[in-house]
């Protein structure tokens, strides 16, 4: 049975371990996002995250954990923006219904498809 509960206990400290480790990485990535520290200040912080890694951490949370909040959301929103003006440019293309109409429309009289092509072409653009 002992070896069980060290099997269980092992685990255990696996995660306190990983769960250290994101605590201490989402504070160096909020060390170096925040634009109000200089340099200096962000070097202190960074050498007494290796000296004193707990009571660093802890601190940090306690006095900076608001503002490293609204650093995060405004990176996301930020990242939420950049996508969406992607998806738009990707997806748009640029091009109304009306600019796909009358390409249907010219590629109608050049005589490159034929009535039932175009009046497919159209419905689909007016549907989009």
């Amino acid at each position: 049975m002992g070896n069980l509960w060290d099997f269980v206990l092992w685990f255990f400290w696996i995660f306190v371990f990983v769960a250290y480790l994101m605590v201490l990485f989402s504070i160096i990535g909020d060390i170096f996002r925040d634009h109000d520290l200089n340099g200096w200040l962000k070097a202190v912080w960074i050498l007494f995250l290796i000296f004193v890694p707990f009571l660093t951490a802890l601190v940090y949370l306690i006095a900076r954990g608001n503002s490293m909040q609204k650093r995060s959301i405004a990176q996301a929103q930020e990242m939420r923006a950049a996508q969406d003006a992607y998806i738009r440019q990707t997806a748009g293309s640029g091009s109304s219904a009306a600019d796909d109409i009358a390409k249907a429309k010219s590629l109608l009289d050049s005589g490159a498809i034929s009535q039932a092509e175009f009046d497919a072409l159209k419905a689909k653009a007016l549907a989009a």
